[in-house]
Formats: C-alpha cells, sequence, structure tokens
C-alpha cells in the first residue's frame, strides 16, 4: 500500500490563501567544477531534456561530459558571477520580491510568491512544501518560460506531479503554459528597446535570438518553434520593423544532432558580409540574464561578430525585475487565477474562530 503524506500543518479553520510557484531552470551553487558537476548530471539526466534511451545516454553522460565539461562551465560561470551570487538567482530572487508586493497590492496580501528552480536550490519540493505550510490550498505553478516547450515547461510539470502525487490533502492546481503572445509581455520587450535606443545609437538590425533546441522536437510536436516566431512577429510590429530590420536565430546548441536555425552564431558572422555592420541583440525567450545571455550572447557571439567584418554589437539587457516585466508578470498571475477565493473581488475572509469551534465540536483534534 502507498503511504502519503499527511498534512502535518492543517488546523481547522487556519487562514488559507492561493499560492504563486515562480520557476526557473536553475543553477549551480557555486561557479566550481564540484557544483557544475552536480548540476549538470541533474540537468542533463532528465529524459525531457535528453531523449536518448538511458542505457545509451548514461554513459556517455557519465563518461565523457560529465568529466569534461563541469571544468569548462565553471570557468564560464566564473565570468559571470558576482559577489551577490549566480546572475540567475540574484534576478530571480528581485522578481520574487517585486511580484510579491505587486500581488499583495492587487489582492490585499492573499497571495504568495514562491521560488523555486527546476534542477538545483531552492528546488520545486521546497518551494511546494513551503506554500502548504503556509496554508495554500490552491497553487498556481508558473514555469518562467514564456514560450512552452517539453523541454522546459513539460519538465517542470513532472516535477510537480511526482511530488503532490504522494500528498495526502493535493491543493487545487493550475498551470501556466506560456505567454509568448501576451500583449503586456510583448509590451515591455517593446519598452525595453526602445529604452536601450534612446540611450544608445540604434543599430543596422535587431536580432531575436531564443535557445534552441532539436529540431526533432518540432518535428515531434512542440509548440517552442512556431510561439518563438510568434513573438517575434510581434515584437517586430509593435516597434514598426521593416522585414529587413529584423532577424530570429536560435542559440546554445549542444551536440552533432540538428537544432532549430538558424543558428545565431553562424548567423551574426555572415551578417558583415550582407552589409549589416552595427546589430542589436535582443533574447525573448530569456525572462531572467543568465549564463547564456551574459556571457554566450553578450560576450561569445559579439567576438564572432567583430571578428567577421561588424561595428558595432550590443546586447540589449533581458527584462529581469524591470517595472513593465513585473507588471506582465503580474498579469499572467491574475488572468489564471480568476475564480480562486483570495483573487476574487467579493473575497469575504472567514469566521476562523467559528470554523475551529464547530470542527472541534465534531471531535477534530487540531
Amino acid at each position: 500500500m502507498p503511504r502519503f503524506q499527511g498534512n502535518k500543518t492543517h488546523i481547522h479553520g487556519s487562514p488559507e490563501c492561493t499560492g504563486i510557484l515562480l520557476v526557473n531552470l536553475g543553477t549551480p551553487d557555486e561557479p566550481s567544477k564540484s557544483a557544475l558537476r552536480r548540476y549538470l548530471a541533474e540537468f542533463l539526466s532528465d529524459s525531457r531534456v535528453v531523449e536518448i534511451p538511458k542505457l545509451i545516454w548514461y554513459p556517455i553522460l557519465y563518461g565523457a561530459i560529465l568529466t569534461r565539461r563541469p571544468a569548462k562551465s565553471a570557468t564560464l560561470y566564473q565570468s559571470v558571477w558576482s559577489k551577490e551570487g549566480s546572475p540567475l538567482m540574484v534576478h530571480s530572487i528581485n522578481q520574487q520580491k517585486a511580484l510579491q508586493k505587486e500581488m499583495s497590492i492587487r489582492f490585499h496580501g492573499r497571495v504568495i510568491i514562491e521560488l523555486a528552480m527546476r534542477y538545483g536550490k531552492p528546488s520545486i519540493k521546497q518551494g511546494l512544501d513551503n506554500l502548504n505550510k503556509l496554508g495554500a490550498k490552491r497553487i498556481l505553478v508558473f514555469p518562467l518560460y514564456p514560450q512552452y516547450s517539453a523541454t522546459t515547461t513539460a519538465t517542470t510539470y513532472d516535477k510537480v506531479f511526482d511530488i503532490v502525487k504522494k500528498w495526502r490533502w493535493i491543493p487545487e492546481l493550475r498551470f501556466v503554459g506560456q505567454y509568448h503572445d501576451q500583449q503586456s509581455y510583448i509590451e515591455a520587450l517593446a519598452r525595453s528597446v526602445e529604452d536601450y535606443w534612446k540611450e544608445n545609437e540604434r543599430g543596422d538590425c535587431l536580432l531575436m535570438s531564443f535557445h534552441g533546441i532539436p529540431k526533432r522536437n518540432l518535428q515531434l510536436g512542440d509548440p517552442y518553434f512556431c510561439q518563438c516566431h510568434k513573438t517575434g512577429r510581434l515584437l517586430a510590429r509593435r516597434l514598426n520593423l521593416k522585414d529587413k530590420e529584423w532577424k530570429l536565430t536560435f542559440q546554445s546548441r549542444f551536440g552533432k544532432a540538428e537544432w532549430l536555425q538558424p543558428y545565431t552564431d553562424k548567423t551574426l558572422q555572415e551578417l558583415p558580409q550582407q552589409g549589416i555592420k552595427k546589430v542589436d541583440v535582443i533574447c525573448p525567450g530569456f525572462p531572467a540574464d543568465c549564463l547564456e545571455t551574459l556571457e554566450e550572447i553578450a560576450k561569445e557571439n559579439k567576438g564572432y561578430f567583430l571578428k567577421a567584418g561588424g561595428e558595432s554589437y550590443r546586447y540589449i539587457p533581458a527584462l529581469n525585475d524591470n517595472k513593465d516585466h513585473i507588471q506582465a508578470l503580474a498579469d499572467t498571475i491574475q488572468n489564471h487565477t480568476q475564480g480562486w477565493a483570495e483573487t476574487s473581488a467579493n473575497y469575504h475572509e472567514p469566521q476562523a474562530g467559528l470554523i475551529q469551534k464547530r470542527a472541534k465540536a465534531k471531535g477534530a483534534t487540531q
């Protein structure tokens, strides 16, 4: 017989709340070889991330990859690490704090925001446990991936299901699947570009770089490619860009298989030969700056472009805890929690004392 966890924190008549679990990909605890080995082992062991049979994949992962890649990755992380820690973690914490403030204004403190990482710490289990202890009987799981992919959004769902299936009292659950075409999200992206252009000379082309995934995923039905293109079209339209003034590419390919194209690095190497000498780069799929934006895009790919004959290369920072971005995330939360008690305009605080009195009369011990 399965052994289900009891809700030891449940007290009849105790205050309830709506919980929001913000989930991002994750980051190593420190920029060291050992920390990167732990992080990469967890990340690359996920069958949603690498769809190769484990009997074939694990000897490769625990052989060549985890004996060589951690040292190289640690060096890259060291180049972007700050005194506060990992850029992704720092920005994610700032987003959580800003969102908590905004949601407290909108719903008078009845919504609690918890932060979790799919890989690493704080874990999704820790985030869900914290919400459970705070009395969250309704939880919205919010993966911070504007464009849905099985490699990111779906694996977050998997982890949540694995955890709550062991709980005795499972809360009402809702999930944000994507927000790639949400108006306030597109507006936040557009304003960040416009603000950057006000302070800097505008380039010949705006390059929108999204994280890549294997082409096979698209062929099997993953909507990521299409959603990235829709985000790109909407952003270009909002900025009134002509076709020749923007391009959409995919970065971070790994391994020998074909990934979504065109590739960011190759495109940047080709642009100077097409007469595009000044380029601005934005990553609309990354809600927070991280290794892939600060090192791969802002540094490595800049080198490719300048070496190929480019004259000016500028990276436009991710939205991070930008006010417009926080408003867009809050809008997403509000849209997905409609009908729940704590987010209702007609909400009335339950009479806890009366509920406890009735419960004890029925024999409750808590």
